[in-house]
């Protein structure tokens, strides 16, 4: 895990920090005064069950559902994210479970959708500079050691999962984030797919990017994470260092049986 980088005033400054988040859906507490942070260089895995709050705070951060309460910092100033661009402006990608690919989309369409490199080339309407964009893709995905893809001109509907989740990362590194957070994004994917995912999230850390990732599979968390933190009913149950911990103890502290364990040693 990267150290963290001291302020004037002696406080470690992360890259993302997040402090007292809470959302709620009419009487649905999703979220309750949740922390979180994650550091420059930094794979931080998120846990819990289903409905622990995992993809409300990831939401809150990108701005698709701000919270209700909480103070988001980025880069150690307080920032206030009202909508995903913002977001976006501010250095924040999100990649969903859903991927939002064009299926009838080349690699290089799929990449630089709604972000266009338009040059006229000497006509007088603006044109795609489809020259352009198709070395552009060929550079980032060849930095990010992308190889399995083939033709980029290749129909994303025709590509595997594994190679769609990776077009769906390259791409949203286009805006040069700080911070990317990816939902879920082995899930249904072989040993091999998993494996090419796993190793472009290492690649991302090593690009010096905060990264936080949602997953329910452990062996891949302990695989890449640097921290897990744990969310159980819309609160922060726990955090480990990966190095420090097994994955019983994580597997205690989603169920909540870390806290019975703790009740009991109490005597209560």
């Amino acid at each position: 895990m990267s150290p963290q980088v001291k302020s004037g005033n002696g406080k470690p400054d992360h890259l993302l920090a997040l402090k007292g988040f809470t959302k709620s859906f009419g009487p649905v507490q999703a979220l309750t005064d949740v922390d979180f942070e994650v550091d420059a260089g930094e794979v931080v895995a998120l846990v819990g069950d289903n409905g622990a709050g995992k993809s409300t705070l990831i939401k809150a951060i990108s701005g698709v559902q701000p919270p209700d309460s909480g103070q988001e910092y980025f880069e150690g100033t307080a920032v206030k994210v009202t909508d995903p661009n913002s977001a976006v402006r501010l250095g924040i990608a999100t990649v969903f479970q859903d991927l939002a690919l064009c299926d009838n989309l080349d690699v290089v369409a799929n990449l630089y959708l709604g972000k266009e490199v338009v040059g006229n080339g000497g006509i007088p309407l603006p044109v795609i500079n489809e020259t352009t964009m198709e070395q552009h893709a060929l550079e980032l995905l060849d930095e990010l050691s992308v190889t399995t893809l083939g033709s980029v001109r290749t129909e994303v509907g025709s590509l595997s999962g594994g190679q769609r989740q990776s077009v769906a990362i390259s791409r949203s590194l286009l805006g040069e984030p700080k911070v990317v957070l990816l939902d879920e994004p082995t899930a249904a994917l072989g040993v091999a797919q998993t494996a090419q995912v796993l190793s472009l999230i290492k690649r991302l850390r090593e690009r010096g990017l905060g990264v936080v990732v949602i997953s329910h599979n452990l062996e891949d968390v302990f695989e890449v994470a640097d921290r897990i933190v744990v969310l159980r009913l819309g609160r922060r149950e726990a955090t480990f260092d990966v190095t420090k911990t097994t994955r019983e103890e994580v597997v205690a502290a989603i169920t909540g049986a870390s806290a019975e364990i703790d009740f009991k040693k109490e005597g209560k």
